[in-house]
């Protein structure tokens, strides 16, 4: 597909036979063509850095009447990926049991292996699903824990994790010891240590959330793990918000088992997401939805999902192609560029409260502002009133703030834009 036109590729799959495209897909896949070759433009030099971010959000269809700084929450595709996504769609509803089937569920082999290359792990260990609470939960419920297992996690990690702990906890008797931080937090030894305070004898497993989406607070996993390992007790490492946004390879991290959402920051289609088992865990894992052996080492025991979305599945691999085209490194410079480029504006505010981060060792584009004596949701409100900015307002344990996420198509205008928003509220009585 990716040195082939759409239709070639059809053509290809239906040779000898008397299937033929219908007019609405020929123009589908003539539109899909069109956008991957706009997509491979975007590798020409630029004269200057700006110039080539500029091409960047060409390449989106984001609106030009809201600033959209929750991509937090899910980012937006790619045109080239949306059109994949048709082009997949229409082409299953040609003939859905054959061309699903028969012919995308074939794609999975050579996209696993594609994930693989960035994800810096073997192909193997990875499963797709639809999101990081499915690929979370199938370790929750999975895990062979026993009435008085222990399972050390924080009072900020998402709400979905910690329900499903809450829920094991109830039906199985495990145990769960809470970590509570104020963040921000720029000490590796600070955080490690929380965490290794509370290991002993009977804890089985860690949850550690890589990046915290409610502020954007990095946590040192690897430091936590070694400790955690040193003792016989297994890592969970929830990297929904850190995957594709931060430069890393998942073995990286010390995780026994990883969870992502595909459609936050790789910009893959909504409803992907991606699992991580290591290969030694994978026998003792029990799948979420059951398959013939429970026992077996063969990650795809975590893929018996019935039937699913193949167009959703199959453009992953474009999504991959766009991540790639800019490079790891590259993305994250610009994403933690914008994050400080706003935050260095209006951080020196005597009733501005930055809940994030600074350091780029501890940050990335994820961040969090409050305002002195006023509610969160009061600040987005007037945000999206006075400016059209889209942003969240987050209450949640201690932090209290709006969730401020741009992504790579995001301009410094539309960021002096926010700037403005923030310190007018500020000065506003």
């Amino acid at each position: 597909m990716h040195r082939r036109s759409a239709l070639q590729w059809f053509g290809s799959l239906t040779a000898g036979t008397l299937l033929q495209p219908s007019g609405t897909l020929k123009a589908l896949g003539n539109s899909y063509d069109k956008s991957k070759f706009q997509m491979e433009q975007l590798i020409k030099p630029c004269e200057n850095e700006e110039d080539f971010w500029h091409q960047i959000r060409q390449a989106y269809s984001v609106s030009s009447s809201i600033i959209n700084l929750n991509n937090g929450g899910v980012s937006p595709q790619p045109r080239v990926v949306q059109e994949a996504v048709e082009f997949y769609n229409r082409l299953s509803n040609e003939a859905p049991s054959y061309y699903m089937w028969r012919i995308l569920d074939q794609g999975r082999e050579p996209l696993r292996e594609k994930m693989a290359k960035i994800a810096g792990c073997h192909a193997d260990e990875l499963a797709f699903n639809r999101n990081s609470s499915e690929a979370l939960e199938t370790i929750i419920f999975g895990l062979r824990l026993n009435a008085g297992d222990e399972v050390v996690l924080t009072k900020q990690d998402y709400p979905n994790m910690i329900n499903a702990w809450k829920q094991r906890a109830h039906r199985d008797g495990i145990v769960l010891k809470w970590v509570n931080f104020n963040f921000p937090i720029q000490e590796d030894d600070e955080i490690v240590n929380a965490f290794a305070r509370e290991f002993n004898s009977k804890t089985k497993i860690v949850q550690i959330t890589h990046m915290i989406n409610w502020n954007g607070q990095l946590l040192p996993s690897k430091k936590i793990a070694d400790k955690a390992h040193a003792l016989g007790i297994e890592v969970l490492v929830d990297g929904a918000h850190s995957f594709a946004h931060i430069p890393y390879a998942i073995p990286d991290l010390g995780a026994d088992y990883f969870g992502a959402s595909l459609h936050k920051w790789l910009s893959a289609p909504f409803g992907s997401g991606l699992l991580y088992v290591n290969k030694s865990k994978i026998s003792k894992l029990y799948p979420l939805f059951a398959g013939g052996d429970p026992d077996s080492t063969d990650i795809r025991k975590y893929e018996n999902l019935g039937t699913r979305s193949f167009a959703i599945e199959q453009a992953i691999g474009n999504a991959i192609d766009f991540y790639e085209m800019i490079g790891a490194e590259r993305k994250f410079n610009r994403l933690y560029e914008l994050q400080h480029y706003w935050t260095e504006r209006v951080k020196d505010h005597p009733n501005v409260q930055i809940n994030h981060p600074m350091d780029k060792h501890y940050s990335g584009a994820l961040g969090n502002v409050g305002i002195k004596n006023k509610k969160p949701e009061d600040l987005a409100s007037f945000l999206f009133e006075a400016y059209k900015i889209h942003c969240v307002a987050i209450n949640w344990e201690n932090i209290h703030g709006v969730r401020i996420t741009p992504n790579v198509y995001t301009t410094k205008a539309e960021l002096d834009k926010l700037v403005k928003g923030i310190l007018e509220f500020a000065d506003s009585k």
